[in-house]
């Protein structure tokens, strides 16, 4: 299976300064903007089960693309880079993570 056609995954851990303000001003603009790149969000909580390790976030979630390519574009994308910075500078407080990660290929091809 080729880089291009396995999905990959954003997983995101941020703590939001205030819930309200960021679903108005970023999370009501971006998840809708994930679909125009083949993304959707899969899940999300602000309150993950904590299975391992330390928490110190108020909300995470998953998001999949169809491939890296995708995710990329994504997140690099013109039309996502104002909300991005505005939610890194204005929204979140410093500490977040997000992380993009592909599809586990057990055949060990295309890793």
């Amino acid at each position: 299976m080729s880089q291009h056609e396995k999905p990959a995954y954003f997983m995101v851990q941020i703590k939001a300064k205030n819930f309200g303000e960021l679903l108005q001003r970023y999370a009501q603009y971006a998840i809708p903007m994930l679909s125009t790149f083949g993304g959707e969000m899969i899940a999300g909580s602000p309150n993950p089960t904590l299975l391992e390790g330390e928490w110190d976030g108020n909300w995470a979630a998953v998001l999949r693309f169809p491939n890296m390519e995708a995710a990329k574009a994504w997140y690099d994308s013109p039309e996502y880079r104002p909300l991005r910075q505005l939610r890194i500078d204005e929204l979140t407080e410093p500490g977040g993570r997000l992380m993009l990660v592909g599809a586990f290929d057990p055949s060990g091809q295309g890793a």
